[in-house]
């Protein structure tokens, strides 16, 4: 059995903390069975945003004529540019692995390992165990594959993973369900011609969102996509290349959608079977995630989790900063408190969406009361220099105090004009701080917020 000081398990945002303990001189290993990079490199935020700007530019292209420009897109290297992608990224995971093989103090195993105990892993090809004073969990999550449809073990159907890859676009697509990943990847092959169908249990598309930003949003797709709201998946059946979903609404209405591929987007749910996690005393919640103090400390001495894994935020970008927080505390033993208010996130639709901070909703539940000021992208010069005819942004504010609750954006670009208020939300400023004290820079996209902070109690 080879002994370390410190053992992570997984290759995502983990692999910065093994790097930094390596070179703290602590004899680490790393365990990944898949490319480092995890998740977001390889098969994640990555390729999907990379294959996305390439839906963007087409319906840009496309768009050409209202700005008196007289273009056409005369085809498409659709494959190509699939494989471009991945291969790209590919080099990037492989110019990850080549740097950890020369760092210092640092072992990497390229194999599935699974927990012997708490403080021990067993690599599942070779046998070899491996043992460490300190371990950190970072082994991500997986693709939530329901078992309650009927026959969806009998077709080929693909998750997020497969999608990203597909190298020939499909005529007909069927998603099931319509969050995030299911928005991205819908707008994405739509935007190549595929008719894309969405079956959502739920009222509305990303419906884990402001309720009005949802609504609206599934407004703009439902002109795209044959949007099926309201409505479970109940069976999938296969035949002569063609998959059929049956799905039911909750008053009994059945439909029967189908497709050439079928795209199992239901979320994603902790990994922690995949580790054999019951072998520890490690302690997880009712959805399998590895409960955690506010240090990322885990309920066994010595022993840290982090990323998809842990009970936080699902982001990558939240992963990062969990992994500042973990090598702060594992490596430089410094006790350091992690602070997830104002985490912001973006889904990268056309119009995209940005959040931060509580929605109506959850306000409601809390009993907190809270004021709304609005503002429509249209009524800014830059909307009306790019030709947009939609978006809006909307804040939520404390009545009494005016400090900023929430604020959430549908439109061009929200992925960078939630960061205005991100700041706001995690250091308790109001929305007069924003539409009074800081000066907005003339005609930028950002006088949207500017707008929408000084409507609060017009």
């Amino acid at each position: 059995m080879a002994t370390f000081d410190l053992i992570v398990v997984g290759g995502g945002t983990g692999n910065t903390v093994a790097s930094a303990a390596a070179a703290e001189g602590l004899e680490t290993a790393l365990i990944e069975r898949g490319p480092l990079g995890g998740l977001c490199l390889n098969r994640g935020c990555n390729p999907s945003k990379m294959l996305i700007q390439h839906a963007n530019l087409i319906n840009r292209i496309r768009d050409a004529d209202e700005f008196g420009i007289d273009a056409t897109v005369n085809g498409t290297h659709f494959g190509e540019f699939v494989r471009e992608v991945n291969d790209e990224l590919g080099d990037v995971a492989s110019a990850k692995e080549d740097n950890k093989r020369d760092e210092e103090n640092l072992t990497l195993l390229q194999e599935e390992a699974r927990f012997v105990d708490d403080y021990t892993v067993e690599l599942t090809e070779t046998g070899k165990s491996h043992t460490a004073e300190r371990v950190v969990i970072a082994a991500g999550s997986t693709p939530v594959i329901p078992d309650a449809i009927d026959g969806l073990d009998e077709v080929d159907f693909m998750t997020s993973n497969d999608a990203i890859r597909l190298e020939e676009r499909p005529d007909r697509l069927v998603v099931l369900g319509g969050g995030y990943i299911a928005a991205e990847l819908g707008y994405y092959f739509g935007s190549f011609g595929t008719d894309v169908a969405l079956i959502e249990v739920e009222d509305s598309l990303v419906s884990r969102e402001d309720s009005e930003i949802a609504e609206a949003f599934t407004d703009i797709a439902s002109d795209r996509h044959a949007v099926h709201t309201g409505y479970r998946a109940t069976g999938v059946t296969e035949s002569e290349g063609e998959i059929a979903v049956t799905a039911e609404s909750e008053d009994g209405d059945e439909i029967k959608v189908a497709g050439e591929e079928l795209l199992v987007a239901l979320g994603r749910q902790p990994n922690t079977d995949g580790i054999d996690l019951d072998a520890t005393n490690i302690e997880t919640n009712d959805a399998g995630f590895i409960e955690t103090d506010d240090q990322l400390r885990t309920n066994v001495e010595n022993v840290w989790a982090m990323g998809d894994i842990a009970d936080n935020s699902m982001f990558k970008h939240s992963g990062d900063y969990e992994g500042e927080v973990v090598i702060d505390n594992v490596v430089h033993e410094k006790e350091r408190t992690a602070n997830f208010v104002g985490l912001p996130h973006a889904i990268f639709t056309e119009p995209q969406i940005g959040a931060v901070g509580r929605t109506e909703s959850a306000l409601v539940d809390a009993d907190q009361e809270y004021v709304v000021g609005r503002a429509v992208f249209t009524d800014t010069a830059m909307s009306r220099a790019l030709k947009l005819d939609h978006g809006f942004a909307k804040v939520l504010a404390d009545p009494e105090t005016r400090e900023i609750l929430g604020c959430h954006i549908l439109g061009h670009e929200a992925s960078i004009l939630i960061h205005e208020v991100t700041p706001a939300v995690r250091h308790g400023l109001t929305v007069d701080d924003l539409a009074t004290t800081l000066i907005h820079a003339h005609p930028a996209l950002s006088k949207v917020i500017l707008k929408a902070c000084k409507d609060v109690n017009r």
